[in-house]
């Protein structure tokens, strides 16, 4: 059966819950929900939960590391579930991206998120994929930590709520398939979107 393990990137509590930062949790919150998991659970460095559906074994993350020391996270359960890179795909925000697209990649530079920085250095290798969820740039000069860490605008939170199933029925197509076909996808949802991915039942899982 095969492995895929996705880790939503953000920073643990209440405080963060709803911020710019936190949308890698979100996604991977309603990936769960999708995929009707049990509960998440702590364990090292993480939240977590784990499904098996459509021949998957489906492994949910939310690190508790906060977001600037990702990296332990990601390394340690990469190791302990024996998982290739391939294997693997990281969800996180964008501020190179407009809100309410996204964009799924094989592989790349961390561009500046320090999250994604420190998960390439502790894997050792940029060769893994990323769902990158975009948040747009719209702060002035010198505030991006500020912005990042707040909560998105109302109009800002209904485009990302639109934009939260076609995230998920992304990932469920990279986890079921390749990330080529997931990219053809993924990446052309921003002007198309997908629609008629089934929802699990509880029969198929």
């Amino acid at each position: 059966m095969k492995k895929r393990a996705i880790f939503g990137l953000g920073n643990p509590g209440e405080l963060y819950r709803h911020t710019r930062h936190n949308v890698g949790f979100r996604v991977v919150e309603a990936l769960a929900s999708r995929l009707q998991a049990p509960s998440f659970s702590a364990q090292k460095y993480v939240l977590t939960t784990h499904v098996s559906w459509a021949g998957v074994q489906w492994y949910l993350f939310q690190p508790t590391t906060y977001m600037n020391l990702s990296g332990e996270a990601v390394a340690y359960w990469k190791q302990r579930l024996s998982l290739s890179t391939e294997e693997i795909l990281v969800v996180l925000d964008e501020i190179q991206l407009p809100v309410g697209s996204m964009r799924l990649t094989p592989k790349g530079s961390a561009g500046g998120h320090n999250g994604l920085s420190h998960i390439i250095d502790c894997l050792e290798t940029p060769s893994f994929p990323r769902l990158r969820i975009g948040i747009g740039k719209d702060f002035p000069r010198g505030k991006q930590v500020e912005y990042v860490l707040s909560p998105f605008t109302p109009e800002q939170e209904r485009l990302f709520l639109e934009l939260l199933p076609r995230a998920v029925d992304c990932i469920l197509i990279w986890g079921r398939n390749d990330i080529e076909r997931a990219m053809n996808h993924c990446n052309q949802a921003n002007r198309f979107g997908i629609s008629g991915f089934p929802t699990p039942s509880k029969k198929e899982q």
